[in-house]
């Protein structure tokens, strides 16, 4: 099941008004990509699942699943500059998917409790900031992209949002 605002909790609706947050079909929001359409359903899915699953188990199990490694490395290094600029320029390292897609799929399993629940688990809250500020730095460092302000605009916007949940 898709993003729906009709179907959200009230704490969400009063936290992200933002028409680019329930977007089915905003690439620059949360759950308009495919990446971030996937996450929460598969968010959804998992929590059917594990009933007595924490929201940190299901954002560890999708940060792995997409990313191929351990949680563990998913941590503030990830931020260094040189790093993710080599990455970036690295022909041989696919910056979509390891990069672009972990952070969208963290941003969205992360939000998706919020959308779900109408709050965002304390301990899932570091990992969903990381991921917004490697889109960020990740954004900042393709200049050539068109839509890279607002994006922007909009990852900024929810990094408030995710400080207020």
């Amino acid at each position: 099941m898709s993003i729906d605002r009709r179907k959200a909790h009230p704490r969400a609706l009063e936290l992200a008004p933002d028409e680019f947050f329930w977007s089915n079909h905003d690439e620059l929001g949360p759950f308009g990509s495919d990446e971030g359409d996937t996450a929460l359903h598969d968010y959804r899915a998992f929590r059917k699942r594990h009933k007595r699953s924490t929201q940190y188990h299901c954002l560890v199990w999708a940060i792995e699943s997409v990313s191929e490694t351990r949680i563990a490395h998913y941590t503030r290094h990830i931020l260094d500059e040189a790093k993710v600029r080599s990455q970036i320029s690295d022909p041989e390292f696919d910056d979509q998917q390891y990069i672009y897609t972990v952070d969208v799929t963290a941003i969205a399993t992360g939000f998706g409790q919020l959308v779900d629940e109408g709050k965002i688990d304390p301990e899932c809250k570091d990992f969903i900031a990381l991921a917004i500020e490697r889109q960020i730095l990740w954004t900042r460092l393709q200049p050539q992209w068109p839509h890279g302000n607002a994006y922007l605009q909009n990852l900024h916007r929810l990094s408030q949002i995710l400080r207020d949940a």
